[in-house]
């Protein structure tokens, strides 16, 4: 086994990301410790695969990031999004209307070609709503589904979230703007406060569509917290079924399902998934901002048709932010296979070690999330970066013309080249720094307009790939439970670990929430007593160590 020193860097600072609104106080300290941060280097990997990125060069192509794809034979349908970088730290400089993508796209990667379109032509609701940043979007089939988005609305004279949900005929706009025809008639739309999101994402499984995660932002951004906007992070899955046949698209069958501690979620990668019984679902892949803490989620959670579950013993290290993940099934070894291209993230590998960086920084990381058919999670750093600081807010596009399932996750066992296009990366953020919004350089960053080739090749030897640690080094014990009165949680600590802790009902709701405390090694509890708030039935209590990792139990409650 081998072993690296993990160098936690770590900086409490007035840290902000995307809409990210709260103040931390000013620190600056570097902790060294010596830990088992790699389980194996170089072994025999369930993954006999190299990737490698070929750029593609469409001249005049502008960069784009946050939007909405589609595609149908072979040309993409993109919508929305910014030609900017990362947004400014000013509130008045932020997300600014003449950087809002106003044309909508069309791309022939295969020949070169890009066609385009202006919005203005549009009914007013539609046109604001598809020049946003962030929306929610879904394609089934021949109709891109479009939910919410964050921009400048000038009928509102605001910067707000939008309440629409609109639908997109994808082959019959990308014909109309090829040969420079009307746009109009191939978009519908409704409004309503459930689609008012932006930051989540749009997924469907089986009748069902599931808006997850994301949040309410209406006003000007800033970063000290002054009221200039307000936020309201939904806390919730929103699943529906969606009637677009008829003239007026319309929707049914809504049930939400609300947990403010673990879908409390933005900005993140929702990946489809197959599971080892062939059903479909879905994974949470970090995201932020924490209940207690300004920083991503480390633990992913695992949505089916019918449930959730937050997989609390399990850290995900790498890729916090949304960025291109290609998703593969072997359904031999009913496993699942995950690739996460750049972004930003709050761990990066440099010089071989493992680095934290509360700032969370732009990363040209590369690595591998698998999940095996028991449903445990093992996390790896790929021997090959993007070519440079790349992949935030980029989408990745799938080469249809290779097997895959109709949530567009590959099918790996029914591919029988030795090479094969994967898809392509289109647009995200580039950035020539890791942290150019905390040194208040975000004019340095751009909307990248390189489009790369995912090749994924076959390999018959080792691939070199680091396996990380990803176990969670904390757990608690309750007791009494079930509880008629009063009850305790017990930890044990090897370190100086700063604890709080978080009680909802089963509803969603939040009952009584702590602020960090830290505690010296040794083994301790921590008494929680039952008041009018605490009802009946079954509670979800959560401990946060450390701000990184994550303990839940359910108790119940007897009175």
């Amino acid at each position: 086994m081998n072993k690296i020193i993990f160098n936690q860097r770590i900086f409490a600072y007035f840290s902000a990301r995307i809409f990210h609104m709260s103040i931390r106080d000013f620190l600056a300290c570097v902790v060294l410790s010596a830990v088992s941060a790699l389980d194996g280097y170089g072994q025999i990997s369930e993954f006999p695969f190299q990737v490698s990125l070929v750029p593609v060069t469409i001249p005049n192509l502008p960069g784009l990031h946050s939007y909405t794809i589609a595609q149908h034979n072979g040309k993409w349908l993109i919508i929305g999004g910014r030609k900017d970088g990362i947004h400014a730290r000013q509130p008045f400089n932020s997300f600014p209307a003449s950087q809002s993508n106003t044309d909508i796209f069309v791309i022939d990667v295969a020949n070169g070609q890009f066609w385009t379109a202006s919005l203005n032509v549009l009914p007013t609701g539609l046109r604001e709503q598809l020049q946003s940043t962030n929306m929610n979007f879904y394609q089934d089939g021949d109709t891109l589904y479009i939910i919410g988005g964050y921009g400048y609305s000038a009928s509102a004279n605001n910067h707000i979230t939008y309440p629409y949900l609109t639908t997109v005929q994808v082959s019959s706009l990308i014909q109309s703007i090829v040969n420079n025809q009307s746009i109009v008639p191939y978009f519908k739309q409704i409004q309503d406060t459930i689609f008012q999101v932006t930051g989540g994402h749009l997924k469907k499984i089986n009748d069902l569509f599931f808006l997850v995660g994301g949040h309410t932002f209406t006003g000007r951004y800033n970063p000290m917290g002054n009221p200039t906007f307000t936020q309201q992070y939904t806390n919730q899955i929103r699943k529906f079924k969606i009637n677009n046949s008829a003239n007026q698209v319309s929707y049914s069958d809504l049930s939400i399902t609300t947990d403010p501690v673990h879908l409390r979620r933005r900005d993140y990668n929702l990946l489809p998934q197959i599971l080892p019984n062939g059903e479909q679902g879905l994974l949470i892949s970090a995201g932020v901002f924490q209940l207690n803490a300004d920083l991503p989620f480390l633990h992913p959670v695992e949505i089916t048709y019918s449930s959730y579950q937050p997989i609390t013993g399990f850290s995900q290290y790498l890729s916090h932010y949304h960025s291109p993940v290609v998703c593969m099934y072997d359904s031999v070894k009913k496993m699942m296979h995950s690739l996460f291209f750049g972004g930003i993230s709050q761990y990066y590998y440099q010089n071989s070690l493992l680095i934290k960086d509360d700032q969370v920084p732009f990363v040209s990381t590369i690595s591998r999330l698998q999940k095996d058919s028991a449903g445990n999670l093992t996390e790896y750093v790929m021997p090959v970066q993007m070519p440079g600081l790349k992949g935030a807010g980029a989408e990745f596009i799938l080469n249809l013309s290779i097997p895959h399932f109709s949530n567009k996750v590959i099918k790996l066992n029914e591919i029988s080249q030795g090479a094969f296009l994967a898809g392509y990366i289109y647009g995200g953020i580039s950035s020539p720094t890791l942290n150019p919004f905390s040194a208040n350089q975000t004019n340095t960053t751009s909307a990248d307009a390189t489009i790369y080739e995912v090749w994924i090749t076959n390999s018959t030897t080792s691939n070199s790939e680091f396996k990380l640690d990803g176990k969670n080094p904390y757990d608690i014990k309750v007791f009494p439970n079930p509880a008629t009165g009063d009850f305790s949680f017990l930890f044990d600590i090897e370190k100086p670990t700063k604890i709080s802790y978080i009680l909802t009902d089963g509803s969603g709701k939040l009952l009584k929430r702590s602020v960090n405390q830290l505690f010296q090694p040794g083994q301790h509890s921590i008494r929680i007593s039952q008041d009018n708030s605490i009802s009946t039935g079954v509670v979800h209590l959560t401990v946060v160590f450390d701000d990184l990792y994550y303990a839940t139990q359910k108790i119940t409650i007897n009175r």
